[in-house]
């Protein structure tokens, strides 16, 4: 178990690190009186978050899963870009590593699909993908507002099609395949119009929030976590994390749908934004890490009651940033809420340090005779 934790740790930090920059990135966004980083830093608060350190602990999760060395190059490179990135080296260096690491997460697939083919595989493929064609329209020249429908695409086709997974072993219906296929179908067609300058790129807007419209839908109806949230503990914790992400799902499609064009103002970019990477990518992240973790790094993370603060201060914060921020104008209750929702993450970051340190601590410590005499 050391020996792992030796190993991937290391890979691990690289993805925090650039976490942490986008957080301070994000702040200075927000318009705080915080000293920069570096110039660029708050322009890097995108990427470094969806790849620099969702790239990186994505791909290490894969990379764990398949059990072969040339895995880890993608988080590796995923991380490095990131720090590349935050260093202030040439963007093409920072996002050819990008680049580099999207390729090896979809060998990373397609060697698992030569070994067991399935439709979930398949939509996780679809979504590393879209990580691989965000970089490669960076490079070409888009700016980063042009690249969030590919980099959303990346995290919510990941994240739903290990739901799907799940789903399936639930015994999903052939209506509910047929349903989840046609939502998934409109939200990749409408991606892959947006790429087109236009008229095009705006139906390619209101189509891919179709589709987001579906898939959240499909989520609250057919995901396990329905059922699960009657079950106490962890695993009603993670249910409530999971409906919360499906809920900021359904509400990111809904203003996709209507505005067309994400960028017609500061507002509508701002909640076409946030409700799918801090509302449900982020919800989904909370919920599932007491599972992660364990996997990739080796280590316990048992649920802890706490928990649900990081989760309540996540959801308050974005509601207040979005309504009182955004749909009200109120300036002060923007920067509040989005202090908030980075006060959440961070928050989250030490609840999960925090309870993986205490079992670690119960663990070694020495049971007292008297009570192995009792046993």
């Amino acid at each position: 178990m050391a020996a792992t934790l030796s190993r991937r740790l290391p890979v691990l930090v690289l993805g925090v690190v650039c976490l942490l920059a986008g957080l301070w990135g994000g702040l200075l966004l927000l318009g705080l009186p915080l000293p920069t980083l570096r110039s660029s830093t708050a322009a890097d608060h995108g990427p470094l978050m969806a790849l620099g350190f969702l790239g990186t602990v994505i791909s290490l999760e894969r990379a764990v899963a398949l059990r072969r060395p040339w895995g880890f190059l993608a988080p590796i490179a995923a991380g490095t870009g990131g720090l590349a990135l935050l260093a202030g080296l040439p963007g093409v260096l920072g996002w050819s590593l990008l680049c580099v690491a999207a390729v090896v997460f979809l060998i990373v697939y397609a060697v698992v699909m030569t070994i067991a083919p399935a439709l979930h595989l398949v939509v996780m493929a679809a979504g590393g993908v879209c990580w691989y064609v965000a970089t490669v329209l960076w490079l070409g020249g888009w700016s980063i507002p042009r690249l969030v429908p590919w980099l959303a695409g990346f995290l919510v086709l990941t994240i739903l099609g290990e739901r799907l997974e799940l789903a399936r072993v639930a015994l999903l219906s052939k209506a509910s395949l047929r349903a989840f296929t046609v939502a998934g179908t409109a939200f990749g067609a409408g991606l892959a119009m947006t790429a087109v300058s236009g008229s095009t790129a705006t139906v390619g807007v209101r189509l891919a929030g179709a589709g987001l419209v579906g898939l959240a839908l499909w989520g609250a109806k057919y995901d396990v976590a329905r059922r699960t949230v009657k079950i106490a503990g962890v695993t009603r914790f993670m249910a409530v994390c999971l409906l919360a992400g499906y809920a900021w799902l359904l509400s990111a499609g809904v203003v996709w749908l209507a505005a067309g064009d994400l960028g017609r103002s500061v507002a509508t970019y701002d909640v076409a934004l946030h409700a799918v990477f801090l509302g449900f990518v982020m919800s989904m992240i909370f919920g599932h890490a007491p599972v992660i973790v364990p996997a990739v790094l080796g280590v316990r993370l048992p649920f802890r009651p706490w928990f649900y603060v990081h989760l309540a201060v996540l959801h308050l914060a974005l509601l207040v940033r979005l309504v009182a921020g955004d749909y009200l104008g109120n300036t002060i209750a923007w920067q509040v809420g989005g202090s908030g929702t980075e006060l959440a993450i961070v928050l989250f970051l030490i609840a999960s340090a925090a309870a993986v340190l205490r079992a670690r601590s119960n663990v070694s410590r020495p049971v007292p005779l008297a009570r192995k005499k009792a046993a």
